[in-house]
């Protein structure tokens, strides 16, 4: 993200002005809301506010691999509102991402709320049985979430998960399936954190000059279609 000091000013203005509003939610909503401000500049410490215990997050903790999704996506990105998804603990959680943008449309940051739906759930049972209520039936399950305030956990979590859904090592894997984990690793945003090469070579075990190549030829593969569509060369 270019660096601006009329639009750092406005940033760092915007994110001091939502700090109360970050208390303000999760108090209204209690203790199974959580609200947490991210400040996507610095991506290893995205977290600048953080209101309720729903995560665990805290202040100078790292952005999830939701916000890394949204940082791949740059100032295309849109909000996301009432998603589901599931915490490595099992909490299923009812979440929105709110994006921050300055006056120029860029994206700097994000205001997000997670709702314990678990805790929601449960409670609802309790009072279904006790009324003599019927429990409605679950839908299709999210999938899990990393959230930590270490980037090196979640960088570690999306590779293992992209590793997992191959269902084979890296050396069990072609050529073009090893750049297709390298595509989808940068679409998710992984690539964004500083170091970050070197932590998936070191987890797939490879070496960090094989590491860039694959992500070099990974990002080439995926802009040589829209360039013969007839976009920008």
């Amino acid at each position: 993200m270019d660096s601006d000091p009329v639009l750092d000013a406005e940033r760092d203005a915007i994110v001091g002005a939502l700090g109360p509003v970050v208390e303000g939610i999760a108090a209204t909503f209690g203790p199974v809301c959580e609200v947490v401000l991210h400040d996507y500049r610095h991506p290893e410490k995205s977290v600048v506010a953080v209101a309720g215990a729903v995560t665990g997050r805290s202040v100078g903790g790292a952005m999830s691999e939701i916000g890394l999704r949204v940082l791949a996506r740059g100032d295309e990105a849109g909000d996301e509102l009432n998603y589901l998804t599931r915490t490595k603990g099992g909490q299923l959680l009812k979440s929105s991402t709110m994006l921050l943008r300055d006056s120029t449309g860029a994206v700097f940051g994000a205001l997000c709320v997670n709702v314990d739906v678990t805790a929601v759930q449960q409670a609802q049972a309790v009072l279904a049985g006790v009324g003599g209520g019927a429990g409605t039936g679950a839908g299709e399950a999210p999938g899990t979430t990393t959230f930590g305030n270490d980037i090196d956990s979640v960088v570690e979590a999306i590779v293992d998960a992209h590793q997992l859904r191959q269902s084979r090592t890296w050396v069990q894997l072609g050529r073009a399936e090893r750049l297709e984990l390298f595509r989808s690793l940068d679409e998710h945003g992984v690539f964004a954190v500083r170091r970050a090469v070197e932590q998936v070579a070191a987890r797939l075990g490879i070496s960090r000059a094989s590491a860039y190549n694959y992500l070099s030829q990974a990002r080439t593969a995926t802009a040589t279609p829209a360039a013969s569509d007839g976009g920008p060369a």
